[in-house]
């Protein structure tokens, strides 16, 4: 991975955008947006609709690298374009670095969590988001209580995937979610932390990753992990609360920035004129941006 190309993640201002929606989140996110089930009947169809909303969100002069740093993308948005260009291609010229959302989805929870599901044909996935210049990767769990051992079992699940990554030379983001409706949360935060930094202990010397993290009942408590020299950086997913209230939580977390989705997309609708949508989007961002820049 290039020198510089590191530097700007570990020291860059902004957040990263996170425009990943896959087949199970697609009709919600486009139902937000305006756009109705019965705007389509296949998933071709449907993801051609969700595709044409995130380039929508891409072109928009709203959307720079003044404010944001990389952008997760969906499997089939690597080969698609965005204004003639591959997408990846496109956010680099705006210089925007891409991630590619790698993970299968979720199995179903065993031990209060849920694994990831075995991901096929990650080497060539791998391999194709190396040549497309893709930065990094993104995957995900789920925990649902404080559970160690199921706790453990995703932590080291994520970081046996994030061993590949990293041997393809791109930078995997380790995402243990938390789910924030659990009524031991903050228990289960603590499990989480002392896991990953024993795993943390166990990375080779050129060895970086990132951490996309459910924003901590106590603020600050990921400071260590902001911290640690194995970690390029924490990222903040929004988890499902509402864009101010996970803007405010964000702003807390003293070097932690953000990688939100629904929160990013709150409020832009398929019949908003240009300059309805640019204006909306760029509220949006200025406030995620100033919230990570704390």
């Amino acid at each position: 991975m290039e020198t510089n190309l590191l530097n700007k993640m570990k020291t860059g201002r902004g957040f990263i955008a996170a425009l990943d929606q896959s087949g199970g989140s697609t009709p919600k996110a486009l139902k937000l947006y305006g756009v109705e089930e019965s705007a389509y009947s296949t998933d071709e169809e449907m993801f051609k609709i969700m595709h044409a909303m995130r380039a929508r969100i891409m072109m928009s002069p709203e959307f720079n690298s003044e404010n944001i740093l990389g952008a997760i993308l969906f499997k089939q948005t690597l080969d698609r374009e965005v204004d003639g260009k591959l997408t990846a291609r496109y956010l680099l010229d705006k210089g925007i670095l891409p991630f590619l959302k790698v993970d299968d989805g979720l199995a179903d929870v065993v031990n209060d969590v849920k694994l990831m599901k075995d991901i096929n044909g990650l080497d060539n996935l791998l391999s194709a988001a190396r040549d497309a210049g893709v930065f990094g990767t993104k995957m995900r769990s789920v925990i649902m209580g404080a559970n160690p051992e199921g706790i453990k079992e995703v932590v080291e699940q994520q970081f046996e995937v994030a061993d590949k990554i990293l041997s393809y030379g791109l930078i995997p983001i380790v995402e243990p979610e938390v789910d924030i409706n659990i009524p031991d949360k903050q228990e289960a935060e603590v499990i989480l932390k002392k896991e990953i930094e024993a795993k943390l202990a166990t990375l080779k010397d050129d060895q970086v990753v990132m951490l996309k993290l459910t924003l901590p009942t106590q603020d600050d408590f990921y400071a260590d992990l902001v911290n640690n020299p194995k970690v390029l950086r924490v990222v903040a997913l929004s988890g499902g609360y509402e864009r101010d209230d996970a803007n405010a939580k964000l702003s807390r977390n003293h070097g932690v920035i953000a990688s939100f989705s629904r929160a990013l997309t709150e409020g832009l609708n398929v019949n908003q004129t240009d300059a309805e949508f640019d204006e909306m989007l760029g509220n949006t961002i200025k406030g995620i941006a100033d919230a990570s820049n704390t």
